[in-house]
Formats: C-alpha cells, structure tokens, sequence
C-alpha cells in the first residue's frame, strides 16, 4: 500500500558509510597539533619541489662566472649564497628538494612492492617455501644496508638517477617483509578469509581482496619511514661522491661541493642540511602518529 511505502521509506535511513582503517587513523592524527604542523610543513616542501622551475631564481647548473661569482656569502642577490662553482645555492636547494624527494618516494615504492608481495606469499603459502623464503632473508638482513650500497655504487661508477632509485628499493624492503608475513600469519586463519576460501576464492584474491586491505596501515607507516631513510641514504652517499652524479642538484652533494671549506663555505651545509633534516622530522612525526593510531584502532 502507498502508506507503507511512505512509511518504510521515512523510517529507514541511508546506510552508514563505513571508515576505512587508514581514513580512521588520519583523521585521528590529524587532532595532534604536531601532526597538522608536521603536515603542513611537508607540504610546503613538496611544493617547493613541485614548483621548481617556477620558484627558483636561476638555473641550478649555470655557472655565469667562475672567478667572481664563485663562494659568494648569502646576499640580495643570492639569498644562499653561491658555490665554488658560482651556481646559485637556493636555486640548488630548490631542485634538489625536488630530487631528493622524488629519488625517495620511488625508492620506497620499489621496496614496498617487493617486500609486500615477498612477505605475504611467504605467510600465506608457509611451509617449507616460508622457511627457505625467511633463511634467505636472514642473510640478506646480515649484510649492512650501507655497506652494500657503497659496495655496489663504487663498483659500478658509470650509474644514473634510475639505476640510484632502484639499488635504494631493492635494500630497503627486508624488514618490511618481515611485518608483512606476520600480519598475513595472523589473518590468514581468520573467520572471512575462511569464508572466502569455502566460497571458491583463489589465493590471489584472497591475498588481494582480504588480507592486504587490514595491512594498509602498517604498510602506510613503513612507507613514511622509508622516504625519510632514503633521504638521509641518498644524502650521505651523494655527500661521498656517490650518489646523484654531476652537475644534478641534490641535497647531499650541494652539502659535498662545499666539503673541504665547511668553515670558510658554511651555507653550503646549511641550507641544504636544514632542509633534509626538516623532511626527516616531519616525516617521523606522521610515521609516529599513524603508528600510534593504529594502535589504538
């Protein structure tokens, strides 16, 4: 009847839209005062980064005059001083933010690709492929993540930015893989994952569709850690000669053209360096805070 359609329709509301673990956990850091500040300056600086061509005052690579432009002290002229090249600092700096970020975004993304798809097949398949999977981990933990970079980088001294991008991927997913496989041990036995089995779903949906989606948080967290470890990474390898090759601005080898003079060259470490260690902060201080909502989720 028409009336108990007006009724029923009156009665029932919209359907509650329910939050997702990761939406939960953002909302809720983003209550922290530090949280928002640490946000807030983030994005500055990857806008910075993003807006390089348009911000900075001159091209980073140009060296307009060599004997009398060069290890000039901050000015009008050059709010960063130059280097003992003449090229601008801040110009530098700026696309060097630019670098530094995208070589640790890409980095991070390589390791949580290989160690998310290493993890949860190693927790979901178990037996003797998990044991042999997590022996062979072992020894990949047991070689010092410096050192094999360095190893590598000076045996291969004719590299690029790419080939940088994916050695820092490739060394950086071990622990993550770890977590990976515990979370996937613990869930794998859980009522929906049984439900789904019994209903005909393959393994890869399973692993797809069900576990991973209860991992995100976990996984969001090890990422903001990542970028930061692949930003001081970066720095320090560049900062010995290593890294980002010449004439390429980033922060680590902005600080290593002004190495033997750091007395003499002080703002060619300190801009840069001020830079690199606000990202880090403030990437900490989401990682930390995503950590701890997840917690209490």
């Amino acid at each position: 009847m028409p009336w108990q359609t007006q009724d029923f329709a009156a009665t029932s509301g919209p359907t509650p839209v329910r939050e997702s673990p990761l939406g939960l956990a953002v909302r809720r850091i983003m209550k922290k005062p530090s949280s928002r500040v640490a946000f807030f300056l983030l994005g500055v600086i990857v806008l910075v980064g993003l807006l390089a061509p348009l911000i900075a005052p001159y091209n980073p690579s140009a060296q307009p005059d060599i004997v009398l432009l060069k290890d000039l002290p901050p000015s009008f002229a050059h709010p960063f001083g130059t280097d003992p090249y003449s090229r601008d600092v801040l110009s530098r700096v700026i696309y060097g933010t630019r670098l530094s970020l995208t070589i640790g975004v890409l980095a991070t993304i390589v390791s949580l690709t290989v160690g998310v798809a290493y993890g949860a097949v190693a927790g979901y398949v178990g037996g003797v492929l998990d044991a042999v999977m997590m022996r062979l981990l072992d020894a990949f933990l047991s070689i010092p993540r410096l050192l094999m970079l360095i190893g590598v980088l000076v045996a291969w001294p004719d590299f690029s930015v790419a080939a940088l991008v994916v050695f820092l991927g490739l060394t950086g997913w071990f622990e993550l893989s770890r977590i990976v496989r515990g979370q996937v041990l613990a869930l794998k036995h859980a009522e929906f994952v049984t439900a789904a089995r019994a209903l005909g779903a393959r393994r890869r949906r399973i692993l797809w569709k069900h576990l991973l989606p209860n991992l995100v948080s976990q996984i969001v967290v090890a990422a903001t850690i990542g970028v930061a470890q692949v930003i001081v990474l970066e720095a320090g390898l560049s900062y010995l000669g290593i890294g980002v090759p010449q004439p390429m601005a980033s922060w680590g080898n902005i600080i290593w053209d002004g190495a033997d003079q750091v007395g003499t060259l002080w703002w060619m470490a300190l801009f840069p360096g001020l830079f690199m260690v606000l990202t880090v902060m403030t990437l900490n201080i989401l990682a930390e805070a995503l950590s701890d909502a997840h917690e209490r989720r």
